[in-house]
């Protein structure tokens, strides 16, 4: 019997708009329908849609609404203006309610709905491939924010999780290739979302803009999607002294799949995952780390960040599919991990931290 699963980052509505992907469909007949499109390198190569998340059992996930502002000069994709790209935040929370809608997915924003949609997922009398994938909704970068007074719109609609940064500059927090500190507007932000107690995600902050937000922000704080400096040494990925600061405050780190942030080795559109052998099993390296700091399995868990502007072209060689996550049990017990871990890992951790964040 498969074990449930929690994946804290998937951009699906990013994929569903951006990428123009139907993640009701098979994964095959999405792959076919991109078999002759070469706008984007991993057209044809995608791992993530709604029946193969219920296949894997991944009945809980943190999917996000995602959208950059881009100011003038950077070479970097994004929006011209924050009211486009709030505006685009607001397309992807529309795909979410259809897919509610369509009876694909339900929304979950507090302790008693949790409760409720676990229920039926452990519910073995109802199949896993009728049953709707439960999305908690996270903001990957604040820039779409017009203002401050907007995250209170969002959390009107469900949020409950932000990210100040992504990658390059932004107008709450430099992120992932950038230096600096959180902004006077990143930090008046921080105030209005220990209000609300929301999520903090400290995932792409540089390492002044994470130290900022352990020092200042009283709030829940996880890392969603964030691997070992230690084994892959580039500043997006956290250094042993983060990884204790977040342990000392109840965090979970979720290891991501990309394999540039698994193997050091690995070069975007160049490397090939077979050719360096990046395997699965190189995540359980990563989260062996963070366990050997923490002396237990509490703090560890699944962050995949899969199809997030990548697919197989840039995932572990035996992943096919994002259920091909339940190959972690069989890895995980080879490397001497008892059911408790494992189960820690799968979903325990992620659960037991928003139970906590969600109590209050």
């Amino acid at each position: 019997m498969k074990r449930l699963i929690v994946d804290a980052h998937l951009d699906l509505a990013m994929n569903a708009l951006e990428w123009n992907r139907d993640l009701r469909q098979p994964l095959g007949e999405i792959r076919q329908r991109e078999m002759h499109m070469t706008d984007k390198p991993d057209r044809g190569k995608g791992t993530v849609c709604l029946p193969e998340l219920r296949k894997g059992k991944v009945g809980l996930v943190v999917a996000t609404q995602l959208a950059r502002y881009t100011p003038p000069g950077s070479a970097l994709p994004g929006w011209h203006s924050p009211q486009q790209a709030w505006a685009m935040t607001q397309a992807q929370l529309v795909w979410y309610r259809e897919m509610e809608i369509a009876g694909e997915m339900v929304q979950i924003t507090n302790a008693a709905q949790l409760e409720a949609h676990l229920t039926l997922w452990n519910d073995g009398g109802t199949p896993d491939d009728k049953k709707p994938v439960g999305y908690i909704l996270s903001l990957e970068g604040a820039d779409s924010l017009v203002d401050v007074s907007y995250l209170h719109r969002a959390y009107e609609y469900g949020l409950r999780a932000v990210g100040l940064s992504h990658f390059g500059p932004g107008r709450y927090a430099p992120g992932t290739k950038r230096e600096g500190p959180v902004t006077p507007l990143g930090l008046e932000l921080m105030k209005e979302m220990e209000k609300l107690n929301l999520i903090l995600d400290v995932t792409h902050l540089t390492d002044q803009g994470m130290q900022m937000v352990l020092d200042k922000y009283q709030g829940p704080i996880w890392a969603s999607h964030h691997n070992v400096r230690r084994i892959v040494p580039t500043q997006r990925q956290l250094t042993d002294e983060q990884i204790k600061a977040l342990i000392g405050r109840g965090a979970v780190i979720g290891g991501m799949l990309d394999c540039w942030a698994m193997d050091i080795r690995f070069i975007d559109t160049v490397s090939d995952p077979w050719q360096l052998n990046i395997r699965l099993e190189n995540m359980v390296d990563h989260w062996d780390h963070i366990c050997q700091l923490a002396g237990n399995s509490l703090h560890v868990a699944i962050g995949s960040d899969l199809d997030g502007i990548f697919g197989t072209e840039q995932s572990p060689w035996d992943l096919d599919s994002v259920a091909d996550l339940q190959k972690f049990e069989a890895i995980l017990h080879n490397r001497g991990y008892r059911e408790e871990d494992i189960d820690n890992i799968f979903h325990a951790n992620w659960l037991r931290f928003i139970r906590r964040a969600w109590s209050n």
